[in-house]
């Protein structure tokens, strides 16, 4: 059947299926999917970082031949640590190309050297590596289990053999003795003529310090407020000279009197607080 158009009116024209905004939009969306699992196929296969990898080296092997090698080391900080030690934790080679040189595996290989505290690894370009050390330091000698260990203020353990130049060292017995020597050190090191003559601490039930003098004289410091305790042993050495009697033990444990145990017969006496003797 024909249809007879009203007269002066056109036919209207079938748009071509290219010119519809659906079909525009459907194959951006198409190529956006396609491009997408390209990526995504070069990714998972490894061929995306291989090529990358290739790059990065052919630049790394130009800037080599431009004359960005490694020609230098400075070492900053470095006291007690072997300096073939660390330079063989370093990893480096000198000549090698100096974008090759990773600096952060550098720093954890230098972090756990044992004197090493803290490090920082820098490029110098053209040529040099600045290592920057925070060396520990050592307060004190640990014994535990018959093992004798050096530590620092932090309580942790530097080595635990060739100690014999640190043998002048305060040793501290005791499990937990590590972790509480710095407080104890600001305690004892507040008083130095008392400071002087110590030799030994010895932690008790992880509650508090018993100390070594020179002359094996002991003294008991209490749990709580030692700081003062050793204070009030001061004052009394200044006047009344109590650790250069024939003594073997000084007990602070009680804050209002002094007890003091005598050398040949064990025969102890009690010193009040204000008391002349």
């Amino acid at each position: 059947m024909t249809q007879i158009l009203p007269k002066g009116k056109k036919r209207k024209r079938a748009t071509p299926l290219w010119r519809h905004k659906w079909f525009k939009g459907g194959l951006v969306g198409v190529m956006l999917i396609g491009v997408a699992c390209s990526g995504w196929w070069l990714v998972s296969s490894g061929t995306f970082k291989n090529m990358v990898d290739v790059v990065k080296w052919q630049a790394i092997a130009l800037s080599s031949q431009a004359g960005l090698k490694i020609d230098e080391v400075l070492v900053v900080g470095r006291s007690n640590t072997d300096r073939t030690v660390l330079f063989n934790a370093l990893g480096m080679t000198r000549g090698a190309p100096i974008l090759a040189f990773d600096v952060e595996s550098a720093r954890t290989r230098v972090e756990k050297l044992p004197w090493i505290r803290h490090a920082s690894v820098e490029r110098l370009f053209p040529g040099t590596i600045l290592l920057s050390v925070e060396e520990r330091a050592p307060i004190a000698l640990w014994q535990y289990k018959g093992q004798f260990s050096l530590i620092d203020y932090e309580g942790h353990v530097i080595l635990n053999e060739g100690l014999g130049q640190y043998s002048d060292y305060m040793v501290v017995v005791g499990e937990d003795a590590p972790q509480h020597t710095a407080t104890l050190m600001e305690i004892l090191g507040s008083q130095p003529e008392l400071m002087s003559l110590v030799r030994a601490a010895v932690r008790v039930g992880g509650r508090r310090w018993n100390i070594r003098l020179v002359g094996d004289i002991d003294v008991q410091l209490p749990e709580q407020d030692a700081p003062s305790a050793w204070l009030r042993l001061a004052k009394y050495q200044r006047t009344h000279s109590v650790l250069d009697r024939d003594i073997v033990l000084v007990d602070l444990r009680l804050p209002d009197r002094m007890i003091i145990r005598r050398s040949p017969v064990q025969e102890s006496i009690q010193l009040n607080l204000g008391q002349e003797t």
